[in-house]
């Protein structure tokens, strides 16, 4: 049975630096895009609550409708009541009948007039959802195109990267395969913990990339004796040496430009 080959530190930190290089490419390709995402996802929440109001408005004109419809009805009935009563009043038979009469007429007559005062408040809450809704209506059409614009520009963006992003994704995955899951969870949580996601980075000018504090000779020597992963005491990022990072970019740079 054939001995599986062992994997030196030096495949490791090789492998992981090749993982940060993709990763970091596909960050800044996703920076690319920046708020664009959010901002969409506000803009159809916002539409979406816009469409809610105009079709609650509706809603309140309908019911008015309806309700002007039950008061005009309502009135007819009045009417018929009145007319009723005052034929009633040709044939009474005494006065208690006659002003009984008059009583039961004057009450609907006074329903008529509440009535017509309910329509034309109910007309007049008609026009102000109108025009409310017009103004929304108005708001709406503006937001729309606004959200058109920015997903044609996100559309865009994501045409131009959406190939060299998908080649990348794969080649991340491929590259976490050859990591052993201790280092990689290791790798993971760091780039976690960083804003900028560099969780593997180069000495330059004797101190880990990005950070002002240097690091002694001896422990550059054994960073570039690449026999031990060691980790900078300061950012807690995993260090590889100068040529190491040279090589590899050289090596992973295709990639960026499929």
């Amino acid at each position: 049975m054939a001995k599986t080959k062992e994997v030196t530190v030096e495949e490791k930190l090789r492998a992981l630096y090749d993982l940060q290089l993709i990763d970091s490419r596909i960050d800044e390709i996703r920076s690319m895009r920046g708020e664009l995402p959010l901002e969409i996802e506000d803009l159809e929440d916002e539409i979406a609550g816009l469409d809610t109001r105009i079709s609650r408005f509706k809603d309140d004109i309908s019911n008015f409708e309806t309700e002007i419809s039950n008061k005009n009805i309502a009135i007819e009935e009045s009417k018929a009541l009145v007319k009723k009563y005052k034929d009633q009043q040709k044939n009474v038979r005494n006065n208690r009948e006659y002003d009984s009469l008059t009583k039961e007429a004057e009450f609907q007559e006074l329903e008529i007039e509440l009535a017509q005062k309910r329509i034309k408040e109910f007309k007049a809450k008609i026009e102000q959802k109108k025009e409310v809704i017009k103004k929304t209506e108005n708001d709406l059409s503006k937001l729309t195109d606004h959200l058109n614009h920015k997903k044609a520009e996100l559309d865009g963006i994501m045409a131009e990267t959406h190939k060299e992003e998908e080649i990348l994704g794969q080649k991340s995955e491929e590259y976490s395969q050859l990591i052993d899951e201790k280092l990689l969870n290791a790798y993971n949580r760091i780039r976690n913990k960083m804003k900028n996601g560099l969780a593997v980075v180069s000495i330059e000018r004797g101190a880990s990339k990005g950070s002002f504090f240097k690091i002694p000779p001896q422990r550059q020597a054994e960073i570039a004796a690449r026999k031990s992963i060691i980790v900078d005491e300061h950012s807690g990022r995993i260090l590889v040496d100068a040529h190491l990072a040279a090589e590899e970019m050289e090596k992973i740079s295709s990639l960026f430009t499929v």
